[in-house]
């Protein structure tokens, strides 16, 4: 069952579930930074990436509350696996860019 509206909120707002993406948001800086030049958008990608590292905190406040709307943490809410949360993040991060 989907969370609900307050339920959605307060995951936005829960440290711990905020920590989950920042080290989602990390791991996929990481990825982009030893990504080719080649690849499509590879200037501002590194740029996001280059971001994420030097303010992660800021990073994770950003993308928390796209990612908290997406299908599956909507569906397992804080219980979401780390494989699941790093998918849906990587899909909002994708749309930001």
């Amino acid at each position: 069952m989907a969370l609900d509206y307050t339920q959605s909120a307060d995951l936005m707002k829960d440290p711990v579930f905020i920590n989950r993406v920042k080290v989602a948001c990390l791991k996929y800086a990481d990825y982009i930074q030893n990504e080719g030049p080649g690849t499509a958008g590879h200037t501002s990608r590194i740029r996001w990436a280059q971001q994420t590292f030097s303010a992660p905190e800021s990073t994770a406040q950003t993308v928390t509350p796209p990612v908290v709307m997406d299908g599956q943490v909507q569906q397992d809410g804080g219980a979401i696996t780390d494989a699941a949360l790093q998918t849906a993040v990587e899909g909002v991060v994708n749309k930001f860019m």
